[in-house]
């Protein structure tokens, strides 16, 4: 099993900045690659970013281009995200997620074995 635990969320003015955290225990090593998602009110959850824990290859969600960035510290087993100049479409509720499966499909969060507890981000205009 993997434990997954998100840090970082809060409350941030329009164009603001927030950075999360996700920290992974348990059996990292079954893990490839990890991920963030996305789910608000009413609203499906949706793919945000992923990065490969090894090969440190990166896919983002049209939406988020240019504004997130995904990052990995695999000595301390935890992912970042890295979240600029935010937008009010940008609040939902956070969600980190780790694969065990080798082959590389970051965006179906059917690849996503384990998650997180889920962390706010609310942004307000």
């Amino acid at each position: 099993q993997v434990q997954l635990v998100e840090s970082g969320g809060g409350l941030v003015q329009a164009g603001g900045s927030l950075r999360l955290s996700c920290a992974a225990s348990g059996r990292t090593f079954s893990i490839y690659y990890m991920g963030w998602f996305r789910q608000a009110p009413g609203k499906e959850r949706e793919f945000v970013a992923a990065i490969h824990r090894s090969a440190g290859s990166t896919a983002y969600a049209d939406s988020v281009k240019g504004r997130f960035t995904i990052s990995r510290d695999n000595a301390k087993n935890t992912v970042y995200l890295q979240m600029s100049n935010l937008k009010p479409e940008d609040t939902a509720v956070y969600y980190c997620a780790a694969s065990p499966r080798s082959s590389w499909s970051p965006r179906s969060p059917r690849v996503y074995d384990y998650w997180g507890q889920g962390t706010q981000v609310t942004v307000s205009s």
